[in-house]
């Protein structure tokens, strides 16, 4: 099984390729266009959805123009595991970020992979609690982190990813993915640029146009383990930093 780097330094897992291609003889294979809308929340859930190729943003939306992202699967990771519990409802909005294909394994064809294939099925099941394990990680990163932890966190959960990687190594943070960033850190833009404006008159972020730059370092990721400001915490209620910065237009 392959794996991916997490923020807190250990790593999780991704379905190796002969996995997926295990999957593929019991799942259903779509391909989604950039933006496309897979399903929202409090839809009836069914099964388990696994990437292929592209990446899936699942967002709660906070309040108009506002939204959080406690995930974005990349390909070897699974979504829309609601659908393996019984009567199940999918808890986020989950949208394709590019071009993607997916397999989609309905319940009950997932109950003839296990009969059939119980190696490469308990691989999936043991992808889906291995993410589990990662948002678990990620409540705690919200109620405990500092905003500057939380958005250094994200981009090394960003680096961990080549679809965010411009062709020298850098992040790469367009428009787009500057929104994703603040909904993956759960801040406010201007909290989110505060701290970049920060890391910038440090040398970690460069600036071309309107595209930012990050280079992933050890000087960098070494924040994480920095005592943050007992004032820059933000707790569950707090979730979108209302309280410490203005609302966006």
């Amino acid at each position: 099984m392959a794996q991916r780097s997490e923020a807190n330094g250990a790593t999780i897992p991704r379905l190796s390729l002969t996995q997926r291609l295990a999957v593929q003889d019991y799942a259903a294979r779509a391909s989604w266009p950039a933006g496309f809308q897979i399903y929202e929340r409090g839809a009836s859930a069914d099964g388990v959805f696994v990437v292929v190729r592209g990446r899936v943003v699942l967002r709660s939306r906070v309040r108009a123009g506002r939204g959080f992202v406690p995930w974005v699967a990349t390909p070897g990771e699974t979504f829309g595991a609601e659908g393996l519990s019984p009567n199940g409802c999918y808890a986020t909005d989950a949208r394709a970020d590019e071009e993607t294909e997916t397999l989609f394994l309905s319940t009950s064809k997932l109950r003839a992979f296990i009969r059939e294939q119980p190696a490469h099925a308990l691989a999936v099941i043991g992808q889906v609690m291995g993410e589990r394990t990662v948002l678990l990680d990620k409540l705690r990163e919200l109620t405990t982190l500092s905003v500057e932890q939380r958005l250094v966190a994200a981009l090394r959960r960003m680096a961990a990813n080549d679809c965010f990687a411009a062709s020298d190594g850098r992040i790469e943070l367009c428009s787009s993915r500057y929104r994703l960033l603040c909904e993956f850190v759960g801040a406010t833009r201007e909290s989110v640029s505060l701290v970049l404006g920060r890391l910038g008159g440090e040398g970690l972020v460069e600036r071309c146009g309107s595209t930012l730059y990050v280079t992933p370092s050890a000087r960098l990721f070494e924040r994480l383990d920095d005592a943050g400001s007992p004032d820059d915490v933000v707790l569950v209620g707090g979730l979108a930093d209302a309280a410490v910065a203005p609302a966006l237009p």
